[in-house]
């Protein structure tokens, strides 16, 4: 297939290759040309304009930070919108709020074009392996045509429901991912209150029920006092306003994760936002 991707980030380069290694005419566009030097370099076309990118391709994905920053490459002066063929399609695979995707799937659709929501989980090396978990709302002929890019790049995808869909399910994934680092942070800083070696605390608990990926991955940082970012703090700050805005929205009573809210709001006060999630530890030991 011929497709776009913008968003050449910590994930977005390494999904992007993926898509190249299987055999499709990758092409991109960045807002800030370096971050598409290495891809230039090996040959891939950079775009002068997301609509340029759109005209090129059957299929154009994005994975960029917020809504607002979706919708301007989508509708904004020489957007996608500008750019795409009837019958093209939209992959969105940025973490947005659900009425924002909704509203993408709507616009899009006026002009005979395909939306997917399709937020991922996995990070970083999620994301170089091709193993990202992928939570897609959309319509199921138009997730049919994209599926084998999907594949491309996770292991698992599942088809949530209709556009937005996605969305609301990676709220919810980032609901109990944030809310487990905030209860890893709080077991560490009770046994360092103790004097109980943490290394020994964490070695015990995998073996157990507590055991967990994110005690696994997190807990080993938060042990080896390593606060060096493998998603920044600022992203998962970013997601739990949309999804406690959705609460309020919608009248939804979320107690725990209103209180890791709180504690992720004064992890960015105190200046860690582009550190690691780990750093809740931090918070509770200042």
């Amino acid at each position: 297939m011929k497709v776009g991707f913008i968003g050449l980030g910590v994930m977005g380069e390494p999904m992007a290759r993926h898509l190249r290694v299987a055999g499709h005419d990758l092409a991109v566009w960045a807002r800030r040309p370096g971050s598409a030097g290495a891809l230039a370099a090996e040959g891939v076309p950079v775009c002068a304009t997301p609509a340029e990118l759109a005209a090129r391709s059957e299929v154009v994905i994005t994975i960029v930070t917020g809504s607002a920053d979706v919708d301007a490459l989508a509708f904004g002066e020489q957007g996608l919108a500008e750019g795409f063929a009837p019958g093209a399609v939209h992959v969105d695979m940025s973490t947005i709020a659900p009425a924002m995707a909704r509203s993408l799937a709507e616009r899009h659709a006026a002009h005979g074009i395909g939306f997917v929501d399709a937020p991922v989980s996995g990070g970083g090396q999620g994301a170089r392996d091709a193993a990202l978990a992928i939570m897609a709302g959309a319509e199921a002929p138009v997730l049919a045509r994209v599926r084998p890019l999907l594949e491309a790049m996770g292991k698992r995808i599942v088809h949530i429901g209709p556009p937005g869909a996605g969305q609301v399910a990676k709220a919810c994934n980032q609901m109990i991912m944030v809310s487990a680092i905030q209860a890893c942070a709080e077991a560490f800083r009770l046994a360092n209150a103790h004097g109980v070696d943490a290394a020994a605390v964490r070695a015990a608990l995998m073996g157990g029920s507590a055991g967990s990926r994110v005690l696994e991955v997190m807990g080993a940082k938060m042990v080896e006092r390593d606060f060096t970012a493998g998603v920044e703090a600022r992203l998962h700050h970013k997601d739990f306003a949309i999804l406690m805005d959705e609460a309020a929205r919608l009248g939804a009573p979320l107690p725990v994760a209103a209180q890791v809210w709180q504690q992720l709001n004064a992890l960015m006060g105190a200046g860690w936002g582009r550190e690691d999630s780990s750093s809740l530890l931090r918070v509770l030991e200042s």
